[in-house]
This record gives C-alpha cells, structure tokens and sequence, in this order.
C-alpha cells in the first residue's frame, strides 16, 4: 500500500481519510480512483492538494463530503466514523463541513434567487427563523464583498467571480468548521482569482476555519496552504509542510510541477523545466510496482516491480520513491 505516512500534531485532526480505497464500476475494469490514500486536515490549517487531471483530488472532495461512498479504508471526522453515520447524526455532522465547487455558472440553482438559495443550507438544519435567516443572508454577502439588496437577483445578473462569491458565502452560512474547496478559482479570470484567493484567506484569519484546499495549480495552492499533498493516478507520492515541498521536491512528478510552476517574483531562481513524456496511464489498469514509472525520468527496474512506500525525506516531509 503506497500510503503516506501521518505528520505528527497536538490534536486529533479534524478530517482524516485512512487508506481509502474508491474504485468505480466500469465495463472495461474497475476505475481506480483512489488508492490506499492517507490524508488529514487539523484544526484552523489549510491542507492543499495537487495534482493533473485525473489524478482522483475531485474524488477526495467528494469523498471527504459523503458525496460519494467509499469503496473501503475509513473517513473521521472531529473523531467520528463519518462513513458510518446516517439519519439525522450525518446531518448535524454534515453542518460542519461545506464546499464550494468548481464551476461557479452549475453550482447555482439559475431559478432561485440568491437569497433563496443562501437560505436553503439554514432551512435544512432547521436553524433560526425566516427574518433570521434573511439576517444571515444579508451578513453572509457583506462579508463576502457583495450588496445586501443582491439577494433578490438570480445566478445569471452576476459574472463568475460574483457567483463564486455567492458560493462562499452559501458554505459560510451554517458556520463551518471546515471547508473543501475544488478547484474553487480554475474557472475564474486571473485578477478576480485572486480576489477570491485573498477573499478565502480573509477567511480563515477570521473564522479559523480549516480547508482542503484542491487544484491542479501548484502556485496556487503555495499561496493558500500550511501542507501539501501531491497525487498521482489514486495515491499520494509527496506530502509535506508547504515549503519543503515546494523548494526541496523530492518524487521526480513533484519535481515536475515545480519546475512548470511559472517564477513571477523579482530574483526568483529559475529552475530547468523537466517535461514529462507520454499521459497518465488510465486508471483502470494501473502499471505495475510504481505507477509513475512509465513517465518517470528516473525510472529502474526496481520501479517497474515493486511500489514504493512512503518514507520520511526531511523534516516533516514525505516521499513515495524509491530514490527520495
């Protein structure tokens, strides 16, 4: 099992997923989503994941929200089994966790007005009476940089970056202890990304709210996260605190993302660029021994036949290679 090993913390973590395991039916043989993936997100931090299209962090979001079961390994939750909750014990539970999604024009239902669907989260939990939850509404769009009186228009009177204002604000309406942000900013302009990047940040200092942070942009989730993990084809090859893992990579994929990541400030060294041959393999017939092994660089005959595990490679850091 290619599992990565756990960064030792004062507390027990807020969300952990322990060697789970998703795989999808299909005609050609089972999808491997996820493979044996260890991850954990403490209290008031922002874990970032990354990785290429493909690679499964869409189906770690999912998992993480009970969207979508797992196949084996379990999934805690401020020390519950969350995958063993039902009824109303999941939906207390499911109160503390929200997600603002990728695509902020299908996240929106485009025939409830803003306020409605802002309401919908307070509804559900049974929280509050309809003037409170108009209250809530009205301080929700505040903080998120948006008028009150906006929340009697509709999806479409807004551009994106104002639509996934509204989304952050929908996940901010129940208070939630953690948030799961999926490729929350991909579809958004450069300058209105990074007002919603700066706008989550805000965020966070004042609500110390966690996140799961997910992209497939490395620079991005520099910015925004405490620890990074880095995926590939349903596992995780690289984990660690934020700069050991952006300045001292140590799996040869890792690397490679680093070395794409584009160096916009003055005097930053340039590194070479390392291009990677061929696609990802197809998840449904994953290469033996290491799965990055038909890209790699780097690659021995080693690799091709026995999978790596985990390993510690600096402080607070690890690496699924054999040559870390």
């Amino acid at each position: 099992m290619n599992a990565v090993a756990e960064l030792p913390h004062a507390a027990p973590p807020l969300l952990r997923l322990q060697n789970a395991v998703k795989h999808y039916p299909s005609s050609g043989g089972a999808v491997q989503a996820l493979n044996g993936v260890d991850l954990h997100v403490a209290r008031g931090e922002t874990l970032g994941l990354v990785g290429e299209s493909g690679c499964g962090k869409s189906t770690v979001a999912r998992v993480a929200m009970r969207l979508t079961p797992l196949t084996a390994g379990r999934l805690w939750f401020d020390g519950q089994d969350l995958a063993a909750l039902e009824g109303e014990a999941l939906r207390r539970q499911r109160a503390r966790l929200q997600m603002v999604f990728q695509d902020p024009y299908a996240s929106l239902n485009p025939r409830q007005t803003v306020e409605r669907a802002l309401r919908e989260p307070l509804v559900v939990q049974q929280r509050g009476s309809e003037a409170d939850q108009r209250e809530r509404v009205a301080w929700a769009l505040a903080r998120v940089g948006l008028r009150p009186e906006m929340a009697q228009r509709y999806p479409h009177e807004f551009s994106g970056g104002q639509r996934q204002r509204i989304g952050i604000a929908r996940a901010l309406m129940l208070r939630p202890e953690l948030i799961v942000c999926d490729e929350a900013v991909s579809a958004l302009d450069v300058s209105v990304r990074a007002q919603v990047l700066n706008l989550l940040l805000e965020l966070r200092a004042e609500f110390g709210v966690s996140y799961l942070f997910i992209s497939h942009d490395l620079s991005v989730v520099r910015h925004m996260s405490d620890r990074i993990a880095v995926m590939y084809l349903g596992q995780v090859v690289e984990h660690g605190a934020r700069d050991a893992v952006w300045k001292s990579p140590r799996h040869p994929y890792t690397q490679a993302l680093v070395s794409a990541a584009p160096k916009v400030r003055p005097g930053a060294t340039r590194t070479q660029r390392i291009l990677l041959q061929g696609d990802p393999p197809s998840p449904s017939n994953p290469p033996a021994g290491c799965r990055f092994h038909t890209r790699c660089p780097q690659a021995q005959a080693r690799c091709r036949s026995e999978a790596p595990v985990a390993r510690a490679v600096g402080e607070r850091h690890w690496a699924a290679c054999h040559f870390a």
